[in-house]
């Protein structure tokens, strides 16, 4: 994509969310064509979000559970860019009223050992594994401004930095057993609201970072020692609409809570 039209797009993206705009499809002349065009506008939406939000951190990848690409229409992952501010310790508080739409996705995230090349052949679980020292519960905060799911666009979603608007995390572990058929169950204010296993993101946590390292590949950079990788939900998002306590407990891994508040 044109790089004018990219960052006319990205700024457009910018104001829209000041705003409090809700979200929909972006349209001409900015309009990307391509998901490859779409990853050039949120590259250029994630740098002017780094001048109030710090610099990238990691990465979340989206859609890789059955469930979530139904619910989205997508039959695909995608990838977004997490930034400093935006990551938050379990037992964190946060407001409604600061997004457009707050959802809540239950993931398991991992953190990067060591630099992960780029490789001739697409990664896989067994080549990401041995980049991983830590791995645990975690909670994305998601920002999809209202957004119609039955005419969701994906080129516009992915522009949009996947909606990823924050993180929360536990505390990671330096040793994990197989993760495939770990059960998270994810519950308000003690009330069981959903659950899913670790087989539910790509069959596996690490083929969603094997994903995301052939994707970054395919766009010219990689992988970094230290940075986080949400690797997707295990169930469908939940939107919450009042002040409650959420806590997503994964066998093995321990739990991730945070605590939704109506008002400051």
């Amino acid at each position: 994509m044109e790089d004018i039209a990219a960052q006319r797009a990205a700024e457009w993206l910018v104001t829209e969310h000041l705003a409090g705009h809700r979200f929909v499809t972006l349209g001409p002349p900015a309009a990307p064509a391509t998901v490859p065009d779409a990853y050039d506008i949120q590259d250029r939406y994630v740098a002017l979000l780094s001048r109030e939000n710090g610099a990238p951190v990691g990465y979340k990848v989206g859609l890789t559970s059955a469930a979530m690409q139904a619910f989205c229409r997508i039959d695909h992952p995608i990838a977004g860019v997490v930034l400093a501010s935006r990551v938050h310790c379990s037992g964190n508080r946060v407001q409604r009223t600061d997004f457009g739409r707050l959802g809540l996705e239950f993931e398991i995230a991992v953190r990067i050992k060591s630099d992960i090349p780029a490789a001739a052949a697409a990664h896989t679980a067994e080549t990401i594994a041995p980049h991983i020292d830590g791995v645990c519960a975690a909670i994305e905060l998601v920002d999809d401004r209202a957004a119609d799911y039955a005419s969701l666009d994906v080129r516009s979603l992915v522009a949009d930095n996947s909606w990823n608007a924050g993180i929360v995390l536990s505390d990671f572990k330096p040793d994990w057993p197989d993760l495939a058929p770990l059960r998270g169950l994810a519950s308000r204010d003690g009330d069981l609201i959903g659950e899913g296993h670790g087989r539910d993101i790509l069959g596996h946590p690490f083929n969603s970072v094997a994903w995301l390292a052939s994707h970054l590949a395919s766009r010219g950079t990689s992988l970094k020692a230290g940075q986080i990788v949400m690797t997707g939900s295990v169930m469908k998002t939940v939107f919450p609409e009042h002040e409650a306590h959420y806590r997503f407990e994964i066998e093995a891994l321990g739990a991730v809570e945070v605590r939704v508040c109506s008002t400051a």
